[in-house]
Protein backbone atom coordinates (compact mmCIF):
# COMPACT_ATOMS: atom_id res chain seq x y z
CA UNK A 1 0.00 0.00 0.00
CA UNK A 2 1.56 3.19 -1.17
CA UNK A 3 1.69 6.55 1.73
CA UNK A 4 -0.84 8.60 -0.17
CA UNK A 5 -3.29 5.16 0.25
CA UNK A 6 -1.90 5.18 3.98
CA UNK A 7 -2.87 8.39 4.63
CA UNK A 8 -6.26 8.35 3.09
CA UNK A 9 -7.49 5.28 5.29
CA UNK A 10 -6.38 7.10 8.54
CA UNK A 11 -7.87 10.04 7.20
CA UNK A 12 -11.53 8.09 6.93
CA UNK A 13 -11.06 6.37 9.81
CA UNK A 14 -10.17 8.50 12.40
CA UNK A 15 -10.34 12.35 11.09
CA UNK A 16 -13.25 12.35 8.55
CA UNK A 17 -15.98 10.87 10.77
CA UNK A 18 -19.08 12.07 12.44
CA UNK A 19 -19.01 13.47 16.15
CA UNK A 20 -18.27 10.38 18.75
CA UNK A 21 -17.89 7.98 15.87
CA UNK A 22 -14.62 7.01 17.32
CA UNK A 23 -16.31 6.15 20.50
CA UNK A 24 -19.02 4.25 19.26
CA UNK A 25 -16.69 2.09 16.81
CA UNK A 26 -14.16 1.03 19.26
CA UNK A 27 -17.01 0.17 21.28
CA UNK A 28 -18.24 -2.08 19.11
CA UNK A 29 -14.66 -3.72 18.82
CA UNK A 30 -14.21 -4.27 21.97
CA UNK A 31 -17.89 -6.56 22.35
CA UNK A 32 -19.59 -7.23 18.53
CA UNK A 33 -18.32 -10.56 18.12
CA UNK A 34 -16.29 -11.96 21.09
CA UNK A 35 -19.45 -11.44 23.48
CA UNK A 36 -22.33 -13.11 23.18
CA UNK A 37 -23.80 -11.47 26.24
CA UNK A 38 -23.59 -8.12 27.90
CA UNK A 39 -24.89 -6.85 31.22
CA UNK A 40 -24.90 -2.61 31.01
CA UNK A 41 -24.67 -1.11 34.64
CA UNK A 42 -26.09 2.40 34.87
CA UNK A 43 -27.94 2.18 31.22
CA UNK A 44 -30.02 5.30 31.28
CA UNK A 45 -32.54 5.97 29.01
CA UNK A 46 -30.17 6.31 26.02
CA UNK A 47 -27.25 3.56 26.51
CA UNK A 48 -24.46 3.75 23.11
CA UNK A 49 -25.16 0.06 23.59
CA UNK A 50 -28.14 0.99 21.54
CA UNK A 51 -25.97 1.05 18.41
CA UNK A 52 -24.96 -3.08 18.83
CA UNK A 53 -27.74 -4.50 21.60
CA UNK A 54 -29.17 -6.65 18.45
CA UNK A 55 -25.95 -8.40 18.13
CA UNK A 56 -25.56 -9.72 21.47
CA UNK A 57 -28.57 -13.09 22.49
CA UNK A 58 -28.51 -11.70 26.08
CA UNK A 59 -28.66 -7.87 26.46
CA UNK A 60 -29.32 -6.60 30.45
CA UNK A 61 -29.87 -2.87 31.78
CA UNK A 62 -30.06 -2.35 35.03
CA UNK A 63 -30.43 1.18 36.50
CA UNK A 64 -31.34 3.08 39.53
CA UNK A 65 -33.67 5.19 38.24
CA UNK A 66 -36.96 4.27 37.05
CA UNK A 67 -37.58 6.77 34.77
CA UNK A 68 -34.28 5.82 32.88
CA UNK A 69 -35.50 2.66 32.75
CA UNK A 70 -38.93 2.73 31.25
CA UNK A 71 -37.57 5.18 28.88
CA UNK A 72 -35.00 2.90 27.59
CA UNK A 73 -37.26 -0.20 27.58
CA UNK A 74 -39.55 1.76 25.42
CA UNK A 75 -36.75 2.34 23.19
CA UNK A 76 -36.18 -1.39 23.04
CA UNK A 77 -32.34 -0.77 23.97
CA UNK A 78 -32.10 -4.04 25.47
CA UNK A 79 -34.16 -7.88 26.18
CA UNK A 80 -34.18 -7.46 30.25
CA UNK A 81 -34.24 -4.82 32.56
CA UNK A 82 -33.65 -4.55 36.63
CA UNK A 83 -34.29 -1.31 38.49
CA UNK A 84 -31.73 -1.60 41.35
CA UNK A 85 -28.88 0.37 43.63
CA UNK A 86 -26.11 -0.56 41.29
CA UNK A 87 -23.53 -1.70 44.06
CA UNK A 88 -26.66 -4.31 44.73
CA UNK A 89 -25.92 -5.81 41.65
CA UNK A 90 -23.47 -8.51 42.05
CA UNK A 91 -25.82 -10.22 44.60
CA UNK A 92 -28.25 -10.05 41.95
CA UNK A 93 -26.73 -12.13 39.48
CA UNK A 94 -24.01 -15.13 39.55
CA UNK A 95 -20.56 -14.74 39.31
CA UNK A 96 -19.27 -15.21 35.53
CA UNK A 97 -22.94 -14.73 34.15
CA UNK A 98 -22.37 -12.16 31.22
CA UNK A 99 -19.21 -12.12 29.15
CA UNK A 100 -19.29 -8.25 29.04
CA UNK A 101 -19.84 -5.76 31.79
CA UNK A 102 -19.91 -2.30 30.88
CA UNK A 103 -20.61 1.07 33.04
CA UNK A 104 -20.74 3.57 30.45
CA UNK A 105 -20.53 7.41 32.12
CA UNK A 106 -21.52 5.23 35.44
CA UNK A 107 -18.39 5.52 37.77
CA UNK A 108 -18.06 8.90 38.51
CA UNK A 109 -21.33 8.98 40.12
CA UNK A 110 -19.98 7.11 42.68
CA UNK A 111 -17.38 8.06 45.60
CA UNK A 112 -13.91 6.98 44.83
CA UNK A 113 -14.06 3.93 47.77
CA UNK A 114 -17.66 2.88 46.14
CA UNK A 115 -16.18 3.05 42.56
CA UNK A 116 -13.79 0.55 43.17
CA UNK A 117 -16.38 -1.65 44.86
CA UNK A 118 -18.65 -1.20 41.26
CA UNK A 119 -15.15 -2.32 39.69
CA UNK A 120 -14.57 -5.15 41.92
CA UNK A 121 -18.02 -6.55 41.16
CA UNK A 122 -18.55 -6.01 37.35
CA UNK A 123 -14.87 -8.17 37.43
CA UNK A 124 -16.59 -10.50 39.46
CA UNK A 125 -19.61 -10.87 36.78
CA UNK A 126 -17.59 -10.33 33.68
CA UNK A 127 -16.30 -14.03 31.88
CA UNK A 128 -14.43 -12.21 29.03
CA UNK A 129 -14.34 -8.26 29.25
CA UNK A 130 -15.63 -5.56 31.52
CA UNK A 131 -15.80 -1.68 29.50
CA UNK A 132 -15.49 1.40 31.59
CA UNK A 133 -16.09 4.51 29.77
CA UNK A 134 -15.52 7.80 32.04
CA UNK A 135 -14.22 11.93 32.28
CA UNK A 136 -10.73 11.69 32.31
CA UNK A 137 -10.33 13.62 35.86
CA UNK A 138 -13.27 15.12 37.76
CA UNK A 139 -16.07 16.91 35.73
CA UNK A 140 -18.32 18.86 37.89
CA UNK A 141 -22.01 17.90 36.97
CA UNK A 142 -25.31 18.47 39.55
CA UNK A 143 -28.44 16.34 39.05
CA UNK A 144 -30.83 16.86 36.13
CA UNK A 145 -33.57 15.69 35.07
CA UNK A 146 -34.75 15.34 38.39
CA UNK A 147 -32.02 12.83 38.86
CA UNK A 148 -30.34 12.85 42.29
CA UNK A 149 -27.62 10.11 40.50
CA UNK A 150 -26.40 11.90 37.94
CA UNK A 151 -24.02 14.35 40.66
CA UNK A 152 -20.33 13.37 39.81
CA UNK A 153 -18.52 13.14 42.65
CA UNK A 154 -15.27 11.58 41.67
CA UNK A 155 -12.29 11.64 38.32
CA UNK A 156 -10.83 8.82 37.40
CA UNK A 157 -7.29 8.99 36.08
CA UNK A 158 -6.03 6.62 33.36
CA UNK A 159 -3.39 4.85 35.80
CA UNK A 160 -6.63 4.05 38.27
CA UNK A 161 -7.23 1.96 35.95
CA UNK A 162 -3.90 0.87 34.41
CA UNK A 163 -2.70 -0.63 38.22
CA UNK A 164 -6.17 -3.08 37.43
CA UNK A 165 -4.99 -4.51 34.18
CA UNK A 166 -6.85 -2.63 32.18
CA UNK A 167 -6.08 -0.77 28.12
CA UNK A 168 -7.08 2.55 28.34
CA UNK A 169 -7.84 5.08 25.28
CA UNK A 170 -8.19 8.27 24.60
CA UNK A 171 -12.06 9.51 23.97
CA UNK A 172 -13.54 12.73 22.30
CA UNK A 173 -10.97 14.40 21.70
CA UNK A 174 -8.25 16.93 23.43
CA UNK A 175 -9.40 17.41 27.03
CA UNK A 176 -9.73 21.38 26.81
CA UNK A 177 -11.92 21.48 24.08
CA UNK A 178 -14.82 20.05 25.84
CA UNK A 179 -16.71 21.11 28.34
CA UNK A 180 -20.14 20.22 30.65
CA UNK A 181 -21.90 16.92 29.04
CA UNK A 182 -18.82 17.17 26.34
CA UNK A 183 -20.35 19.99 24.52
CA UNK A 184 -17.81 21.80 22.90
CA UNK A 185 -16.46 24.76 24.07
CA UNK A 186 -15.42 26.81 21.09
CA UNK A 187 -18.33 27.99 19.16
CA UNK A 188 -20.23 28.28 17.16
CA UNK A 189 -20.53 24.47 18.33
CA UNK A 190 -20.22 22.63 15.11
CA UNK A 191 -16.78 24.49 14.06
CA UNK A 192 -15.75 23.61 17.95
CA UNK A 193 -17.03 19.76 17.55
CA UNK A 194 -14.94 19.23 14.04
CA UNK A 195 -11.82 20.74 16.20
CA UNK A 196 -11.82 18.27 18.53
CA UNK A 197 -12.77 15.48 15.77
CA UNK A 198 -9.38 16.44 14.47
CA UNK A 199 -7.65 15.73 17.51
CA UNK A 200 -8.63 12.02 18.11
CA UNK A 201 -6.17 10.87 16.97
CA UNK A 202 -3.61 12.51 19.14
CA UNK A 203 -6.20 11.67 22.04
CA UNK A 204 -6.46 7.73 21.24
CA UNK A 205 -3.16 7.32 21.45
CA UNK A 206 -1.87 9.53 24.44
CA UNK A 207 -5.14 9.24 27.12
CA UNK A 208 -4.03 11.18 29.88
CA UNK A 209 -5.34 14.20 27.69
CA UNK A 210 -8.10 13.12 26.21
CA UNK A 211 -11.08 14.43 27.57
CA UNK A 212 -12.50 10.96 27.92
CA UNK A 213 -11.70 7.59 28.77
CA UNK A 214 -12.47 4.00 27.49
CA UNK A 215 -11.11 1.62 29.77
CA UNK A 216 -10.97 -2.15 28.60
CA UNK A 217 -9.98 -5.15 31.04
CA UNK A 218 -9.87 -8.66 29.39
CA UNK A 219 -10.74 -11.57 32.07
CA UNK A 220 -9.71 -13.69 30.54
CA UNK A 221 -6.16 -12.90 30.52
CA UNK A 222 -6.00 -11.84 33.86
Amino acid sequence: MSPSQTLLQFLKREVLVDEHEVFHRTLREALVGSCDSVLDIGCGSGSPLRHISQHFSRSVGVDGYSVSIERSRAAGIHQEYHCMDLLEVGKHFAPKSFDAVVALDVIEHFEKPQGYQLLEMMESLARKRVVIFTPNGFLPQDEWDNNVHQVHRSGWEVYDFELRGYRVKGMSGWKPLRGDFAHPRIKPARLGSRLSILTEPFATRFPQHAFQLLAVRDMEAS
